[in-house]
């Protein structure tokens, strides 16, 4: 099965999608969003990463409701930022992150969770993977910032991953 169907939940959700796009349950569509369902995965199948290891599963639920919270209170402090802007601009700025982590899945997660916060704008890995810059839309303290980051994202990814 795994040979035709590498992975059934992607099959699954280009053939509903097929299906909701062309607004149709046509046999002809029924049968397009098959073919296209299977084909897919199978040329992609090459490009997919192997699953990275999950260790702590406590940390990463953990992790998941702190983004959501950072995600939720940075959005509130970006827009009162440009609320206020024109008495109080805000003093943006770029940040050196130096990285501890090293495995691919735990840069990639960090990556993503970077790019859903509000307030960072830009980021910017090293070739190296030993340094983030990233630009925030408003730093009063960089060292600051900097223990936040780690601490908040960086520690759980490593206890994660690594």
């Amino acid at each position: 099965m795994r040979r035709w169907l590498p992975s059934p939940w992607l099959s699954l959700g280009i053939w509903g999608g097929w299906l909701l796009l062309n607004q149709s349950l046509q046999p002809g569509q029924l049968l397009l969003a098959g073919l296209v369902a299977v084909v897919v995965p199978l040329l992609m199948a090459p490009l997919r990463p192997s699953p990275g290891p999950l260790r702590r599963w406590t940390v990463l639920a953990a992790l998941i409701l702190r983004v959501g919270r950072d995600v939720v209170s940075s959005a509130v402090e970006v827009a009162i930022g440009v609320l206020r802007s024109q008495k109080h601009p805000p003093k943006g700025g770029f940040v050196h992150v130096p990285l501890d982590l090293r495995d691919t899945h735990a840069l990639a997660a960090l990556a993503m969770i970077t790019a859903v916060v509000p307030g960072t704008v830009w980021a910017e890995l090293a070739p190296d993977h030993s340094v983030l810059l990233l630009h925030v839309f408003d730093l009063d303290d960089e060292a600051a910032f900097i223990a936040h980051f780690k601490q908040d994202y960086e520690h759980p990814l490593k206890e994660i991953f690594e």
